[in-house]
């Protein structure tokens, strides 16, 4: 009886924090969906539509160049996300798997990055990609993106849990670093790059301060800049404003339930060693 009123306790509990994260979403899809005629706010809350309509929708997708903006967002990550998983397997794996002198040291500076603001480094970052000349350009919002301290501590840490026997065996047989890299490290920590993937997905796809330095010209915007170019016209148009959030967020959901199966695998191989 004390093992079944746990497990209820546990579940009710559960329950109850799905309903706190769920709840926002659900009001803004009610918004997003009711008909003019219906109230959006009133007391007690009213989440089912009756009917549920696609007007609103279709006015945010019309309204900005919604299509181009979810072009711009889907390049960005679509680009974005393998160069920052390749970068922080390069980075990661010396650190986990060669000895040289000053390993430690080096990882312990990434991982002191952590701890910085993100809009500590915006002046030193515009200040680079501006020399650089990448200002207002495709690459001058992915190319600042694609090293990651968290990148690179979560995969060296998967590295560091492949056993080292396995290396030592191809090495003896004669195989090479980029060969070991490539083929036995890499498949070995394929669900923590699934993790990695979704945590930059979603920071790539909701990334709004960065672009709105970088970028000077509209048709560039993702589309976390392009909700804010939505809410500049439509103002006080609550349901529009509804419908163009609700397009933005439905990809992220989307990836995140196409990945999911790989999270806690990733997350077990990570917290290893």
């Amino acid at each position: 009886m004390r093992k079944l009123t746990r497990k209820v306790s546990m579940y009710v509990l559960l329950t109850a924090i799905s309903v706190v994260f769920i709840g926002p979403f659900l009001i803004m899809a009610s918004m997003a969906l009711k008909p003019a005629s219906q109230p959006v706010f009133s007391f007690p809350p009213d989440l089912i539509p009756r009917p549920p309509v696609l007007d609103w929708v279709k006015e945010a997708w019309t309204a900005v160049p919604y299509p181009r903006f979810m072009l711009n967002s889907v390049l960005y990550c679509g680009v974005g996300i393998p160069v920052y998983l390749l970068v922080s397997a390069l980075t990661a794996y010396p650190l986990a798997v060669m000895t040289f002198r000053g390993r430690t040291l080096v990882f312990f500076l990434l991982l002191s990055t952590m701890f910085l603001p993100g809009e500590l480094m915006l002046i030193p970052r515009f200040l680079v990609v501006s020399e650089l000349g990448l200002a207002d350009s495709y690459a001058g919002v992915i190319l600042p993106g694609v090293l990651s301290a968290f990148g690179i501590f979560l995969l060296r840490q998967a590295f560091a849990g492949v056993p080292r026997e396995i290396v030592d065996a191809a090495r003896v047989d004669g195989c090479g670093e980029a060969r070991i890299f490539w083929r036995i490290m890499l498949p070995s920590v394929r669900p923590t790059l699934a993790v990695l993937a979704i945590f930059g997905f979603i920071s790539t796809w909701n990334s709004f301060i960065w672009p709105l330095v970088v970028l000077k010209d509209s048709a560039k915007y993702p589309i976390s800049l392009g909700v804010a170019y939505l809410a500049g016209i439509t103002g006080s148009d609550v349901r529009s404003m509804a419908a163009g959030t609700l397009l933005s967020v439905i990809p992220v959901v989307v990836f995140f339930m196409f990945m999911q199966r790989h999270i806690l695998d990733g997350m077990k191989g990570a917290v290893k060693g």
